[in-house]
């Protein structure tokens, strides 16, 4: 099979999963299971989040995501909870669907690690 194949099958299996457990079944989008996973990462699950708090959610998934990519190294905790990470080397220019290719590939092999998906 090929790797394009296994990804997009991959992909396709997760926001099914995703999708039934946060969404009654309507398909999550790229942000938002990118959002998912800030939430994932900080810890609070059951917290309510404002909107510049959002964005930072998904700074925090973003980093983590494409941390084992070598472009961010995590840091810190703060006072609050929150993961800091540094860039370590600054992403290359992608065109848009580049850019939604690699988010997805890091978003799979995030939930392989987890054994979510096989």
């Amino acid at each position: 099979m090929s790797r394009d194949t296994q990804l997009k099958e991959r992909w396709e299996q997760l926001v099914t999963i995703l999708s039934d457990q946060f969404s009654q079944g309507e398909d999550l989008d790229l942000d938002a299971i990118i959002y998912l996973i800030g939430v994932q990462e900080l810890g609070k699950v059951h917290k309510e989040f404002k909107k510049d708090e959002k964005l930072n959610l998904m700074h925090i998934a973003i980093c983590r995501l494409l941390e084992p990519y070598g472009f961010y190294e995590f840091e810190f905790f703060d006072e609050e909870g929150w993961p800091h990470y540094k860039v370590k080397e600054e992403l290359p220019p992608l065109k848009a669907g580049e850019q939604s290719v690699l988010m997805k590939e890091a978003i799979v092999n995030y939930f392989l690690e987890r054994e979510v998906i096989d």
